[in-house]
């Protein structure tokens, strides 16, 4: 599985960002998908995960209320919409796929910063 993240970048608090994941090369379904986050220093932190076939995603407590996870129809790319983003939300962001069949693969980190 290959997967192909993109969107992030810097925004001055209160501000959005939209982080997208496209999975493909697989010849078995994705079960879920989500992201994580890590900062310098910490342990990587859960941020939201979508399963498949469920229409609302699971979301960390400190995400909850401002992060949207969604994926398109295919069930191969999703979207972490993230708004009303606050300086402790700067991590950098990568995104996780796990398949069907038990298969776990992580997408290359983006960067998210929040400052003014």
């Amino acid at each position: 599985v290959q997967l192909q993240a993109s969107g992030g970048g810097s925004v001055q608090p209160g501000g959005s960002l939209r982080l997208s994941c496209a999975a493909s090369g697989s010849s078995f379904s994705i079960y879920d998908v989500g992201w994580h986050r890590a900062v310098p220093g910490k342990q990587r932190e859960w941020v939201a995960t979508h399963i498949s076939n469920d229409t609302t995603g699971l979301y960390a407590d400190s995400v909850k209320g401002r992060f949207t996870i969604s994926r398109d129809a295919d069930q191969t790319t999703a979207h972490l919409q993230m708004d009303n983003l606050k300086p402790e939300d700067t991590a950098v962001y990568y995104c996780k796929v796990s398949t069907t069949v038990g298969g776990i693969y992580w997408g290359r980190g983006t960067q998210v910063t929040v400052s003014s």
